[in-house]
């Protein structure tokens, strides 16, 4: 495939924001998004004859793929996902739908809740107050996951990979109660 970079209007603020390890959420930088999506096809083979895989999620989001990850990443990661599976579940308990999280507002209420509904769990995870949990929702905005307007946070497309990921590990441990046993008693 021949590529015309000519006709790539925004391939270097599209691969400063998705090098930078950040999602690019059509809601929020639409210009960009338009491009990748006009372009999709160059984007991907540019880049990846640059190494990087460039995932496009219908939903809305793109993000380049990578098994790397810095003790940074791999921290922020780990606590953004014990958030958002804590936040999940107490918005299910309160029988709101989960795929409709993008009308969730995150505001101080809403996270003095989880501090308090979730204090063991998160103190395990180092988590003690709720300014710490405003430090993980600012690094997950700063890289796509989540803005913040006025004080609230808005959970972004993005989060589509936790949720699925959530369900991938549900249907597998609801797989898992129903194969028999091999113990024998």
């Amino acid at each position: 495939m021949i590529i015309d970079l000519s006709h790539l209007k925004q391939l270097q603020p599209l691969f400063k924001l998705l090098s930078s390890g950040a999602h690019l959420n059509r809601l929020q930088e639409t210009e960009l998004w338009v491009e990748l999506e006009t372009h999709q096809d160059s984007y991907q083979t540019l880049f990846a004859s640059l190494g990087f895989s460039l995932v496009v999620d219908g939903r809305g989001f793109a993000y380049f793929k990578t098994d790397q990850a810095s003790s940074y990443t791999g921290k922020l990661t780990r606590r953004l996902a014990l958030v958002l599976m804590l936040l999940f579940e107490y918005q299910a308990d309160q029988g709101l739908h989960l795929f409709k999280f993008q009308q969730w507002p995150l505001n101080d209420n809403l996270l003095e809740k989880l501090m308090l509904h979730y204090q063991v769990i998160l103190e395990a995870e180092e988590i003690h107050h709720q300014q710490s949990l405003k430090e993980i929702l600012d690094s997950a905005a700063r890289i796509g996951f989540l803005v913040c307007t006025d004080g609230v946070y808005w959970l972004l497309p993005a989060v589509h990979r936790y949720l699925d990921l959530f369900e991938e590990l549900a249907q597998a441990e609801r797989a898992d109660l129903t194969q028999p046993s091999d113990l024998v008693i």
